[in-house]
């Protein structure tokens, strides 16, 4: 266990408020900026009739998504109400998540559907939201006082076995890759696969056509060897967008430290996720204490230039969730006691799993309260809020 040095508070509550909204706040990983930020009453109505007709609530959520791009083109009153959590939340830029879906028969249509509607709330913002493509559009939109989006693909599943499909996704504006999800893909394991290995043949052709692109190569729900092989096999830094400190809270999840110095060594990114099952594992209930417990660590392992926040939480459940308040007794899917998600019961993130001072993504400038009453000075908060990540993305992306 690395030593926690004393660290003596230097800025008030409020000062870490105002702080927070002068500073980039980069999210490395808030999976549904662009399809879980809204759930207006248009969204409930509809919510409820599905309930009624039996709907499931993966179904009902990929028609919500729907109703949610229509609803921001066509009502100011939704876009507006859309961006008030972008700015009652602080971030600056968030990493959106536009998952694979876990089942190959579906993945390439949920993402592409996924990526386009993400366009359109967008185009439908007037500006206010905007695209990122490079380090330079993140300095514009923290000049212009605006807010930006990367898009991030959770799982490689989606190109299958069509190394051109990169090339296609990377001209629709995703950056950061993530090389599986928790299970087995053809690029390698994740981390919670039994037995996992390291990347495969294919997986090494995906890495390089990432680097040739310019994309970022993330390993946040990858095998501990797949960890390892990127480094091995990538020419750019690799970075972790989304985990914990295994040292801290064991979880197949959360990565060791040896990993955590060797991504920074290599000068990589590790952002801490705020999912309380990640952050605990003697009690139902997770504090912002635990979380920065987590921050701490990683500091003292990798140096305060390397890590960062990968929030991975924007509602109020034991996982990522939405603001999209689901009936209580909905079905969640209806495909058997396998769950294509990866997770089992002993990675707690079903059922009571709560944050105790962190209900929504609305509530994120607490964790720049309680950084800075650990002690973390202007200078050092600020990096952990954006600057980090903003260095790793301009030296990968350009």
């Amino acid at each position: 266990m690395v030593r926690e040095p004393i660290r003596v508070p230097s800025l008030t509550a409020d000062d870490a408020l105002k702080l927070h909204h002068e500073a980039l706040v980069i999210d490395a990983q808030q999976p549904p900026a662009t399809s879980g930020f809204l759930f207006n009453d248009t969204m409930r109505l509809a919510l409820a009739d599905m309930y009624a007709a039996g709907y499931t609530s993966p179904e009902a959520h990929q028609q919500l998504l729907r109703i949610a791009a229509n609803e921001i083109q066509t009502s100011s009153a939704a876009a507006d109400e859309y961006m008030s959590t972008w700015d009652e939340s602080g971030i600056t830029i968030g990493a959106g998540t536009y998952a694979a879906g876990n089942r190959a028969e579906i993945a390439f249509e949920e993402t592409v559907t996924q990526m386009a509607q993400a366009r359109s709330i967008i185009d439908a913002s007037d500006g206010r939201l905007s695209l990122i493509r490079n380090a330079s559009d993140i300095e514009k939109v923290y000049q212009d006082v605006k807010q930006g989006l990367i898009m991030d693909l959770q799982d490689t599943l989606t190109f299958v076995t069509d190394l051109d499909r990169i090339d296609m996704f990377h001209s629709l504006g995703l950056r950061q890759v993530q090389l599986t999800y928790n299970l087995r893909n053809l690029v390698g394991d994740g981390c919670t696969e039994s037995n996992p290995c390291g990347v495969s043949y294919f997986g090494r052709t995906v890495i390089e056509r990432l680097n040739t692109l310019k994309m970022i190569v993330d390993v946040s729900h990858c095998s501990e060897p797949v960890g390892w092989d990127a480094m091995t096999y990538s020419e750019a830094p690799v970075i972790v967008s989304h985990s914990n400190a295994k040292a801290l809270t064991y979880h197949d999840r959360a990565k060791t430290d040896e990993l955590a110095a060797a991504i920074a060594n290599q000068g990589g990114f590790f952002g801490v996720a705020v999912v309380p099952g990640f952050l605990t594992d003697e009690s139902f209930v997770a504090t912002l204490e635990q979380f920065v417990d987590h921050v701490v660590h990683l500091v003292n392992v990798m140096g305060i230039d390397h890590v960062g926040v990968g929030n991975d939480k924007c509602g109020t459940g034991p996982q990522t969730g939405t603001l999209i308040e689901f009936p209580e007794g909905m079905l969640e899917d209806r495909f058997g006691t396998f769950d294509w998600s990866g997770f089992r019961p002993e990675h707690r993130v079903h059922g009571e799993y709560r944050m105790e001072d962190y209900e929504t993504v609305r509530d994120w400038p607490n964790f720049t309260v309680k950084l800075a009453a650990r002690g973390f000075n202007e200078e050092e908060i600020r990096k952990l809020l954006g600057l980090n990540y903003l260095r790793v993305f301009r030296e990968i992306v350009g």
